[in-house]
């Protein structure tokens, strides 16, 4: 009898956000159809407790779910991992040391592979390296699928989409987090450990974004009119009534630029100019960040600061990062938006002739949204490749999220699950020529 795969299994399900996903994939595999679904990694016992960790939360019974043992040193175990599945969540981070392997493995053994890495110069190399293979093998690559960077690039497809005209540039704006709750709940950090070291480092190799990109794209995008031009470094911004921004300097703006650049090389599409800002309380804490994310620089660019950064990331974080991660009812009643301000033309065809007359500025607002909110954007996302893969360019490739997924019911989806798309305002004026 022929070998019937899982439709999806987790990797690395033993991890803090693998844990998140096992405990979200009972609810949404029953929600989609009954899919089958298992978990991998390289613990056995740790894989049990995991289950019954998920189990006691969810009160159903897992006891029978599958466990693969697969370990990413193990090229024979990886290769055994991704036949026995149609699509693997990997988990298992930081991705510049651990992903490509998997990836790899999916690849080659005829299985799709989605991820939650922030990780542009993993996802960037993996799109050079692995990109025609997948197309040739029928499967799909998909990075960036957790909070950073599913909202940002389906946000700004969810502009496009209702600006009912030409969208020149958006400006995003990340707020920050704010626990919603009458109830006294047991604080700590906001972000897990994992997340920190990838971080580090991402910025310790960020030299090698130039080198990846000029052979990811040898061709420069035309020059669009008109330029979006960054705000100043410090500023006050009138989009989000006056209040203090800075560069947001996370993997959101480089995600957007790629999905943005696969429209206008697959379909001529004009393409979108993005800027990111993080949304900062008070001008004391537009100092205080400053400091911070200049000693993190520092101390990322050489060897003896990263062991530093990793071996006491609490202290190094004020307390913002922890092994141990946000305490769960911190992160299920912390709720976090994200605000799109998009310019342009109130028709596709006036672009050059009129200068932007149309304003859209559109909303996003999720609920736990460091790790709750990504298992379920990346289980969401596997599903799509399982149900609407019609719906997805070519018949496989490595593709950022809302290259992969803008014309899918991913967001709809995404709608059904507590994160709330909506537009904000809409302004047009008569415009002036070019």
């Amino acid at each position: 009898m022929a070998h019937t795969r899982l439709d999806l299994l987790i990797f690395g399900a033993t991890g803090f956000t693998g844990q998140f996903v096992v405990t979200e994939i009972v609810r949404l595999a029953k929600e989609h159809g009954n899919l089958t679904w298992g978990i991998a990694g390289r613990n056995i016992d740790k894989l049990k407790a995991a289950l019954d960790k998920s189990s006691e939360k969810t009160g159903v019974d897992l006891s029978t779910i599958p466990i693969v043992l697969a370990d990413v040193k193990d090229e024979g175990s990886l290769k055994e991992m991704a036949q026995k599945t149609k699509v693997v969540i990997n988990c298992c981070g930081p991705y510049r040391f651990f992903g490509e392997p998997v990836v790899k493995a999916c690849v080659e053994n005829g299985a799709s592979h989605v991820d939650v890495s922030g990780e542009p110069q993993f996802m960037e190399s993996m799109q050079l390296k692995y990109h025609k293979a997948a197309e040739e093998n029928g499967v799909y690559i998909v990075s960036a699928c957790g909070f950073d960077c599913i909202p940002a690039d389906l946000g700004t497809i969810f502009l496009q989409k209702h600006f009912e005209g030409g969208l020149n540039s958006v400006e995003i704006f990340l707020k920050p987090g704010a626990i919603k709750t009458d109830k006294k709940i047991k604080r700590g950090a906001a972000i897990h450990y994992g997340t920190w070291a990838s971080a580090v480092y991402g910025l310790a190799h960020a030299n090698e974004l130039s080198s990846i990109r000029s052979k990811l794209y040898p061709q420069r995008l035309p020059a669009f009119q008109p330029k979006l031009k960054p705000r100043p470094v410090i500023h006050k911004n009138e989009v989000v009534n006056g209040r203090w921004c800075l560069p947001f300097l996370g993997a959101d703006r480089s995600v957007v630029m790629r999905s943005q650049r696969h429209f206008y090389d697959t379909g001529k599409e004009r393409p979108v100019q993005v800027c990111t800002y993080m949304v900062v309380q008070n001008f004391l804490a537009v100092i205080g960040l400053i400091i911070f994310g200049a000693f993190f620089l520092l101390m990322s660019n050489f060897e003896l600061g990263r062991k530093i950064l990793l071996q006491y990331p609490k202290l190094c974080s004020f307390g913002f990062v922890s092994h141990e991660g946000p305490p769960e009812e911190q992160e299920k009643h912390t709720v976090i938006s994200i605000i799109f301000h998009g310019k342009g033309w109130s028709e596709k065809e006036k672009a050059d002739s009129l200068l932007p007359n149309k304003t859209v500025i559109s909303k996003i607002t999720l609920k736990s949204p460091g790790y709750g909110f990504t298992a379920t954007a990346v289980i969401l996302s596997a599903v799509m490749i399982l149900k609407e893969s019609k719906n997805m360019p070519s018949s496989g490739g490595v593709y950022p999220p809302a290259a992969a997924f803008a014309k899918t019911s991913l967001i709809e989806e995404l709608m059904k699950n507590d994160a709330k798309f909506e537009v904000i305002s809409t302004l047009t004026d008569p415009g002036q020529k070019a």
